[in-house]
């Protein structure tokens, strides 16, 4: 019988060492590439055609960050993220009562990518693990944001009054079937929710008949105590309008990119005060002066907000107005093209 030296077997052992190594590494490596390839920003069209949108971060620890907006709302980050055989798996939880106790519901998204393009389907089940809902969807790849554009170098076109004066010229409302609740005098348009019984009619949103690309929007709004309102920005990106005077920063506050940005300072004045805003949308970037203050300073959008007619941010879309929450005014707004 040969005799095998020690040094043959050290040999041996770490050529096998070497080559774990590399499988491992290259495993690695792999997983990476899949989480990688779910890694970024997707527009979604849900469930009855509806906006919704979905953000996967990579942490430095090699897990993944999931964040989804489903229809209306705010962003908000999800339960759990992670890549099961090359699939995207999405777990949220939903508060629900059984019994007149709190239980949780959990719903499962898997989402299989092909290109830019995701294939989703979603599944919901009870405490008790029965099915209550299923549905599929899709997604598209958000592209990268371009640079911070310059806005000292922004070339306008012909300012547009949205505000014609007498009647409703130029807005059309957005829910035919809830009641309508706006009207123009003498040049301020109003939203009045309140009926005949004392009760909030929540009414329809109304929006402009013309579409836009890139503008600057200027306009005065007076927002009653506790009063809620938004502007959208294309259809697609909700301006926040309330009164908030006196509350700290938040990014569900008047001026802010609802649930997306935070204002920087706080400019509110309080209820019943005639308010401006300045807000410039360029290259998916915004900018919103409030009252004289910056509240938002060129700063990169993600997505769209809660409520977007579409997650599309690369189509025209109108200055929709938020008209089912409360009471509210406008006066004075001018839209001014940019020019490319």
């Amino acid at each position: 019988m040969k005799n095998t030296s020690f040094a043959s077997i050290a040999f041996g052992l770490a050529t096998a060492g070497l080559l774990f190594g590399a499988l491992s590494l290259r495993a690695e490596e792999k997983g990476c590439a899949a989480n990688n390839a779910f890694v970024g920003r997707w527009a979604l069209t849900l469930p009855g055609g509806g906006a919704g949108w979905l953000g996967v971060e990579r942490l430095p620890c090699g897990a993944l960050k999931g964040s989804l907006l489903w229809g209306g709302g705010s962003v908000m980050p999800v339960a759990e993220t992670k890549i099961e055989k090359d699939a995207l798996i999405v777990v949220r939880k939903h508060n629900a009562k059984k019994d007149g106790k709190e239980v949780q519901n959990t719903e499962t998204i898997t989402a299989k990518l092909d290109g830019d393009k995701l294939a989703l389907a979603t599944r919901t089940v009870n405490c008790d693990g029965a099915e209550i809902g299923k549905a599929e969807f899709t997604g598209k790849k958000i592209p990268d944001l371009p640079p911070r554009p310059d806005l000292a170098k922004l070339k306008f076109g012909t300012p547009v009054p949205l505000l014609g004066g007498k009647d409703m010229t130029g807005w059309k409302a957005m829910n035919e079937k809830a009641p309508n609740c706006w009207s123009v005098t003498d040049g301020m348009l109003s939203n009045r929710v309140m009926g005949p019984d004392g009760k909030n009619r929540h009414g329809t949103n109304i929006r402009t008949e013309a579409e836009f690309e890139d503008f600057n929007l200027k306009t005065e709004v007076r927002v009653p105590k506790n009063g809620n309102s938004g502007i959208y920005l294309r259809g697609i990106y909700e301006v926040q309008v309330a009164e908030t005077f006196g509350k700290p920063c938040d990014s569900h506050n008047m001026g802010a990119l609802y649930s997306r940005i935070v204002p920087s300072v706080a400019a509110e004045k309080p209820a019943g005060e005639w308010q401006t805003l300045d807000i410039t949308l360029v290259d998916r970037h915004l900018t919103v002066i409030l009252n004289g203050k910056t509240t938002i300073d060129n700063q990169p959008v993600l997505g769209c907000t809660g409520g977007a007619m579409t997650s599309d941010e690369f189509r025209p879309g109108p200055i929709y107005l938020q008209g089912d929450h409360t009471d509210v005014d406008y006066r004075n707004m001018v839209l001014t093209p940019i020019v490319k």
